[in-house]
């Protein structure tokens, strides 16, 4: 009886998404629709999911509907089409700025809907989402762009909105070499083998526990757009700063150039400059940093590699 019952809620359910759908400015759900047929993407609204800042592929699908008050007695060749010009238009709709995310494709742009149906998936990829900043608004437009049988296109409800917002690129986990240096005191290592969670704070931005081997402070780390090239590679500058978690308030900041103790690991740079930056050859993160005390300036040098 459960079952049964929960068959009759999924079709109630579906139901009302298409009768949602097709009230329109006409609202001719209950009247209009009669002996007419209309071409629809049966959740037009905008839709979501996240992806990975790597090269593979990413597959969706939704839903293509004849909303109709009777089963159509031939079939219908639907043809669908990307459509950048609808996301500029849900830009302008929505006063946020959106683009359209670059490499898409519709695996089966043409499709037959057989008599005595309604609907039919289209299937979709996207690619390439590594070289794309995760700090921009990806959406996927895809529309109907032609229906045979004279249907008509609802234009208000004929396109599937797919936004593809990008993961932080450097939320990781890491290993960890470094230490902390109180002044006046002996150099304190990070214990062997430790690995450290970098965590999403927001497009940019990570966050990691710890400054050297000293756990109540963490450290925020801004990627930059700004350059600088160590060993021939083209690095990005961050911004690391020491923070309490406690209270979120800033303890501190970055040394301008290396400050450390070159007879602890990890080595020091070649050039006392080349510090505070992340290396995307090698997926290293070098941070330099201090945190303020009564007692002398703590010192932290670390280096991350991802794992």
């Amino acid at each position: 009886m459960k079952n049964k019952i929960k068959v009759i809620l999924i079709l109630l359910a579906g139901m009302l998404v298409i009768n949602s759908c097709l009230k329109d400015k006409a609202d001719y759900w209950s009247a209009d629709v009669k002996g007419k047929m209309y071409a629809t993407v049966l959740v037009p609204t905008l839709q979501s999911l996240g992806v990975k800042p790597v090269p593979d592929s990413v597959h969706f699908s939704f839903m293509v509907n004849i909303a109709t008050d009777a089963l159509p007695t031939q079939d219908i060749t639907v043809t669908m089409k990307i459509d950048p010009d609808a996301v500029a238009a849900y830009s302008t709709q929505t006063g946020k700025s959106y683009k359209a995310f670059p490499t898409v494709k519709i695996l089966n742009p043409t499709v037959v809907i057989p008599k005595g149906t309604r609907t039919t998936m289209i299937n979709c990829v996207v690619w390439g989402a590594d070289k794309l900043s995760a700090c921009d608004n990806f959406i996927a437009a895809i529309s109907i762009d032609n229906v045979s049988g004279g249907i008509t296109i609802a234009s208000n409800m004929k396109t599937c909105l797919m936004s593809l917002p990008i993961s932080n690129p450097y939320a990781a986990t890491y290993n960890t070499v470094g230490y902390r240096i109180r002044p006046g005191n002996a150099t304190e290592p990070i214990a062997a083998g430790t690995t450290e969670v970098f965590s999403t704070v927001d497009c940019k931005t990570v966050s990691k526990d710890g400054f050297g081997n000293y756990s109540a402070y963490s450290i925020r780390i801004e990627i930059t757009t700004n350059t600088m090239i160590v060993g021939g590679v083209t690095c990005f500058k961050v911004i690391a700063t020491p923070y309490d978690p406690a209270t979120g308030s800033d303890v501190g900041g970055m040394f301008t150039t290396w400050t450390g103790d070159a007879a602890t690991p990890p080595a020091p740079p070649a050039n006392g400059t080349d510090i505070n930056y992340y290396n995307p050859v090698t997926r290293q993160f070098f941070l330099n940093c201090y945190y303020i005390s009564s007692a002398g300036n703590r010192i932290m040098w670390e280096v991350h590699t991802r794992i």
